[in-house]
């Protein structure tokens, strides 16, 4: 079972995804906080956020820009 350890993302300098476009359903990425990787709803920015370690992150943007969803199970 996962443990519940509280993250301050205060300092998150959150960015747009580049492929969101015109729209209104976005993904917003924090990269610049030590040891993770924050993603948040831009739709609600107060909102809960899911935490990454970077290697996984990467594992799942890299996955995702080849197609390659094998890789994320």
């Amino acid at each position: 079972m996962a443990e519940n350890h509280p993250i301050d993302l205060s300092g998150a300098r959150w960015r747009e995804s580049s492929l969101s476009g015109s729209g209104n359903n976005c993904v917003e990425v924090a990269d610049n906080l030590p040891g993770v990787v924050a993603v948040r709803d831009s739709k609600d920015p107060h909102g809960p956020a899911l935490v990454f370690a970077p290697d996984d992150w990467r594992a799942f943007t890299g996955a995702v820009k080849r197609g390659d969803f094998d890789d994320l199970g």
